[in-house]
Parts: C-alpha cells; sequence; structure tokens
C-alpha cells in the first residue's frame, strides 16, 4: 500500500479505482442500490443537542410514502406540484438505480433540509464548458437521478473574485449574487485547500439586532496538503454542524473571523460540530490501483471519486461523487446531509488545488 504508483485499470466486482490522473476507463457495474449494513441507528452520530433553529426553512418534513423504497422509480415532479409522487414499478432502461421517491414541493425548502432517513438521495451532476466563458468557469447542474431529472441547484465560479468562491443558485439561468434564486455560495482559502459553504443569509456586517438574519456556515472542506510530491488518493476532512433532538440542524451563526466551523474544527472546539473523512480506498496489488466500492454507481475511475464516512461507523455512506462520463457524475447523499451541503462538497473537488495533487 506505500506504492505511490496509480493507474486507472479497472477491479471486478464494482470496485471503482480512485486514480492520481483524471484518465477515465470504464469498470463493471452494478445495479444494486447503496446499502450501509448499520449495526446502530446513524442518526445518534451526528446529534450534538443545541438550540433548535428557528427558520422554518430548515424544519424537516417528512419523508414521501413509498421514499423508503430504493427499487421504485419516480413519477413526475414539478417544483411548486402539491400532488404527492406515486412509486410506480418499472423496468430499469439504465443500469444505475434511480433515486428513491423524492417530493420537492418546495425546491428551496427541500435543498436546505436533510436528507430523509433511511434514503439516499440518487443525483447527477453535470458539467457545461460549451464556449470560451465556460471553458474556463463552467456551470454545474445538479438533478435528481430518476426519469424527470428534477432540475435542484447549478453552480459555477464567480470571475473576479480573489479566491474560489462559486455561486449555488436554485435557478438554472439566474447565477447572479444578488438574484431572489441565490441560495448558498462556495469560498475557498488562497491556497485552495479550505472551503466554507454559507447559505444565502446576511453578511454579519449587516445583522439584526437578534441575529436572526445573518448566514450560515452549513458545512466546511479541508482537502490535506501534499507537499512531498507523493501522488495518491486524495485525503479530506468534512465539517458540519451537528443536528439537534429534532433531527434538525444546529445554526451555526459566524460572528467573525475567529469563529467559524474552520476554526472551531482547528481548535478541536467541536460542540455542535461533527467531523467527517473520506473512506481510504484500499491498494489493489492485482490491478495496481487504489479502489472503493461504489455499488455501481461509479464507472469511471478519477481522482475526484470519494465517499464521506463518520470514523464510528464507516460502512454508513454520507456522501459518495464520482466519474461516469467525461462531464457527468453521480452525487449520492444521506442524512444528515441536505443538497446543497453535498454539491458545494462536491463543487470543492472539482477545484484546482495545486498543493494537493
Amino acid at each position: 500500500a506505500n506504492s505511490t504508483q496509480c493507474c486507472v485499470t479497472m477491479s471486478p466486482m464494482s470496485l471503482t479505482a480512485i486514480t492520481s490522473s483524471d484518465e477515465e476507463d470504464d469498470s463493471d457495474s452494478s445495479t444494486k442500490p447503496i446499502r450501509s449494513e448499520k449495526k446502530k441507528n446513524p442518526v445518534s452520530l451526528f446529534q450534538t443537542g443545541g438550540d433548535p433553529p428557528r427558520e422554518k426553512k430548515s424544519k424537516k418534513k417528512a419523508p414521501s410514502k413509498g421514499a423508503e423504497s430504493e427499487e421504485e422509480t419516480p413519477e413526475t415532479l414539478q417544483k411548486n406540484s402539491n400532488k404527492k409522487g406515486k412509486g410506480k414499478k418499472s423496468k430499469k432502461k439504465e443500469e444505475r438505480p434511480p433515486s428513491p421517491v423524492i417530493e420537492v414541493d418546495n425546491l428551496e425548502e427541500f435543498v436546505l433540509q436533510p436528507a430523509p432517513q433511511g434514503v439516499t438521495v440518487k443525483c447527477r451532476v453535470t458539467r457545461d464548458k460549451r464556449g470560451m466563458d465556460r471553458g474556463l468557469y463552467p456551470t454545474y447542474y445538479l438533478h435528481l437521478d430518476n426519469d424527470k431529472k428534477v432540475f435542484l441547484l447549478a453552480g459555477r465560479k464567480r470571475k473576479k473574485s480573489k479566491t474560489s468562491n462559486y455561486l449555488i443558485s436554485i435557478d438554472p439561468t439566474d447565477l447572479s449574487r444578488g438574484g431572489e434564486n441565490f441560495i448558498g455560495k462556495l469560498r475557498s482559502n488562497l491556497m485552495g485547500t479550505r472551503f466554507t459553504v454559507f447559505d444565502n443569509g446576511a453578511n454579519p456586517d449587516r445583522a439584526n439586532a437578534d441575529w436572526s438574519n445573518v448566514r450560515q456556515e452549513l458545512s466546511a472542506v479541508v482537502y490535506e496538503t501534499n507537499v512531498l510530491g507523493f501522488k495518491g488518493p486524495r485525503k479530506m476532512t468534512v465539517i458540519i454542524p451537528g443536528m439537534n433532538a429534532d433531527c434538525e440542524r444546529v445554526p451555526i451563526r459566524p460572528r467573525n473571523d475567529n469563529d467559524g466551523l474552520l476554526m472551531r474544527w482547528q481548535n478541536r472546539n467541536m460542540d455542535n460540530v461533527i467531523e467527517l473523512h473520506n473512506k481510504a480506498p484500499v491498494w489493489n496489488d492485482e490491478t495496481q490501483s487504489y479502489v472503493l466500492n461504489f455499488h455501481g454507481r461509479v464507472t469511471h475511475a478519477s481522482v475526484k471519486n470519494f465517499q464521506i464516512v463518520h470514523s464510528s461507523d464507516p460502512d454508513y455512506i454520507v456522501m459518495q461523487f464520482g466519474r461516469v462520463a467525461d462531464d457527468a457524475f453521480t452525487m449520492d447523499y444521506n442524512y444528515p446531509l441536505c443538497a446543497v451541503q453535498a454539491f458545494a462538497i462536491a463543487l470543492s473537488s472539482f477545484d484546482g488545488k495545486l498543493a494537493c495533487e
């Protein structure tokens, strides 16, 4: 496992290689959904207490009937439909399993609320690099991975920003900071090794009296710097707010630069904070590559492929992301993540981190 060579050879049984380059190759794929053989309820891993959030938009909705079944294919899901989605058994056309039935009655509410417990929300990320401008600043789109390809989020890097700064919107055509569809942003440090995810709240400089309008930090991502230059899998740490007894996200609203998820993590002040890591891939001597089991959801080798887990239960996949085509990726997330958190974590993996490669 000490070898520094990473090749793109695929191993059998749906194991997908993690490589130090972005070359691709095809892999065997399986139609099995992600299943975590949990000995304990994973909800307890993320509960930290804290005050319940005041915002209505962070309240958790009960999953729809049929949402627990990962074998069903969704019917039409409209952005503002009040009709309940019903699962229908159908012949699978795709080799990858579709997302379970998910209701998207209110898009803004849905993308900020945690995934329903016991349900893997399966999504697809596409990268649009068409045109001179998008060649440098691609637009990324997030859809539910189902027959209707329900749109969830769009993201794009801001042009005149000193650090990497991605805007996230609930409208595929409106990616402006001042627009009403702005839902969050991803911001990096100067090195491009640490990222913070914010919702669409106000800057602390514009706080109201009770601080309730100030932006929340939804997540932070730390990429371990690779100063020796050895090729190998990336190492990621993901920091998220904990969940209260009602399974709602504990609000983290830093008042200055000395607070926030990254500073709390750095100072080991982990009250109401959860630390996650990418699951370490295993070196396979037979294929001479690092591999992870993505259960058929990832079919191309890439350094961007990853799975996020809690150290106390590495079998419970909080999130996974990986390549299925040149500009297409699958992104699946589970409780306690919401779509904005997962999408922003995925966007961070696209950023060029010279110190990490």
